[in-house]
């Protein structure tokens, strides 16, 4: 073989091997699926807020904190029944979750035929159903959006959808965390008259941080919750 055909036929091969390399693409863990041991969960997708989809960190997450991921329960520590509700890695690998089928998934039977939250405490609301339902259809993906907005601060449009997915949980006849009741406006309006409120949820010295157990509230809601305090605490 001639010297210059060994040259020629080396540097095709290599070229070969550097097109075959380029080719290579990472492929994300599919949703749904239990990502291999030491692998990096995917971080939350970020986008606006759109009305006609469920996002995880703002809705889903705070729901099943409040309600299922609790000390004795489904917490971290606790983990009962070998299911971990506190984070999407942990509900994904271990809350029996079926990407785009609600109805195979047991995080969403076990809601839906109110099974959990075990009595005595409150049963998810339909409205709230429909939520872990509609979220798992759509994916169930690890995703967040920007939509709070400070100039909004009544009581129906801003203070008592949070308590109700953050709080209320933890906080219903059924179950009166600290022995208060954040599932109606009095309840509410009572601790928020006192400082309570604004002391737990600002986690200031002195309260007990809330929500307990979860991410703290964002600025801009802890602001919609001292702004309705401050013009009065209507039931607006």
């Amino acid at each position: 073989m001639k010297p210059k055909f060994i040259i020629s036929l080396s540097f095709a091969c290599l070229i070969i091997l550097l097109i075959m390399n380029a080719c290579v693409h990472e492929l994300p863990f599919p949703v749904g699926t239990k990502p291999p041991v030491g692998s990096v969960p995917p971080a939350p997708v970020v986008s606006q807020c759109s009305a006609d989809t469920v996002y995880f960190q703002n809705t889903v997450l705070p729901l099943l904190n409040s309600s299922c991921a609790m000390s004795g329960c489904h917490d971290a520590v606790t983990h009962k029944e070998g299911i971990n509700l506190t984070t999407w890695s942990t509900i994904m690998s271990t809350g029996g979750v079926k990407a785009g089928n609600p109805g195979g998934s047991k995080l969403y039977s076990v809601i839906a035929n109110n099974s959990m939250p075990p009595k005595p405490s409150a049963p998810f609301t339909q409205a709230q159903k429909d939520i872990i339902s509609k979220w798992i259809a759509q994916g169930a993906k690890n995703n967040v959006c920007n939509g709070c907005d400070t100039a909004t601060f009544t009581f129906s449009g801003a203070v008592s959808p949070i308590m109700n997915t953050y709080c209320k949980g933890c906080h219903n006849p059924a179950s009166l965390g600290g022995g208060i009741d954040l599932s109606t406006y009095a309840g509410i309006d009572a601790i928020a008259m006192n400082g309570k409120l604004m002391g737990s949820i600002t986690h200031a010295a002195g309260f007990s941080a809330m929500p307990k157990g979860g991410s703290a509230l964002s600025s801009c809601q802890v602001t919609q919750v001292q702004k309705w305090i401050n013009a009065g605490a209507l039931n607006n």
